[in-house]
């Protein structure tokens, strides 16, 4: 079915059947992934843009087959290098819905400056965080949120994980990010409002992803986020960083989710000095280029 968009052109509702991979899923059974892809595509489908204006980035582990395993453009980058390729990418086509798509590992251990920087410059993309608390990729090493104590095949017995957790909204709301928000992957209808919302803000928006990683953390499975999830209040007040950072830390018996911080401010490209016209469109002349590097070498 045919619609028209927001700047008089025309396109083709994204039906479900539209986004099939492909090739065959490969995530374990039981993994919180199958909920985050289907929570995804539902916001695909309900984004009034065509196939074409979507762009997934994402880095390694399995949090990184996403773009594998949904029929749109995607860029499967190097380890922790996701936002860097998506800042790029947004500044170069800025028509572009681009999303990424990270785990615990990616973007909070080598990703995490990568992701501090986009947060503190703005830049317009939604950063999907999944977070299991474990390295499934490479089978059961400790990551950056495995809690004290975790015991895993790098933190064996009788200490395990010798230090706290990264708190990852935490670390968003400090760096700048204007849009904080945490969903579950056994919340389909919630994960994908807080996708579209996270989608249309103009600016950085970072959405962490409780999902279980049932064979490498079985602790942190389907029933230990059912029994402590809960939406946060009506009276909760988005707009106040202040009552945000209080709430990122709150994860124990209790497990608040949905819209943290919500802010509108300039994002980057706004204020970045580009060519006129959009940067996709633009050319440079090969030949003068080459010129001045005969020049530079001696």
């Amino acid at each position: 079915m045919d619609y028209q968009t927001a700047r008089g052109g025309w396109c083709t509702m994204i039906e479900r059947e539209d986004l099939e991979p492909p090739q065959e899923i490969q995530w374990c059974p039981g993994c919180g992934n199958f909920g985050i892809l289907r929570a995804l595509k539902q916001a695909v489908m309900e984004l009034s843009n065509s196939k074409h204006e979507f762009f997934l980035v994402s880095g390694i582990g399995q949090s990184g087959k996403t773009p594998h395993f949904i029929n749109l453009n995607g860029f499967h980058t190097l380890h922790g290098r996701a936002i860097p390729v998506a800042t790029g990418a947004h500044v170069a086509n800025t028509d572009l819905k681009v999303i990424v798509h990270g785990g615990d590992g990616d973007l909070l251990g080598e990703g995490l400056g990568h992701l501090m920087h986009a947060a503190r410059r703005n830049v317009n993309i939604t950063c999907l965080l999944h977070n299991n608390g474990v390295y499934g990729l490479t089978k059961g090493q400790y990551s950056p949120t495995s809690p004290h104590g975790f015991v895993s095949k790098t933190s064996p017995p009788p200490t395990g994980v010798p230090m706290d957790p990264v708190n990852p909204l935490g670390v968003a709301l400090i760096g700048g990010a204007t849009f904080v928000a945490r969903g579950f992957a056994g919340d389909i209808k919630q994960l994908t409002e807080l996708i579209v919302d996270a989608v249309k803000h103009p600016g950085f928006a970072l959405v962490e992803l409780m999902q279980p990683c049932v064979v490498f953390n079985p602790k942190w499975g389907w029933d230990f986020f059912r029994e402590r999830v809960y939406k946060l209040e009506d009276d909760y007040d988005n707009k106040s960083k202040t009552a945000a950072l209080e709430k990122s830390f709150e994860f124990g018996d209790r497990i608040p989710t949905g819209v943290f911080y919500k802010q509108e401010k300039t994002h980057f490209v706004q204020e970045l000095q580009l060519p006129e016209g959009r940067l996709r469109d633009h050319t440079n002349d090969r030949e003068e280029i080459q010129n001045i590097i005969d020049e530079m070498l001696v």
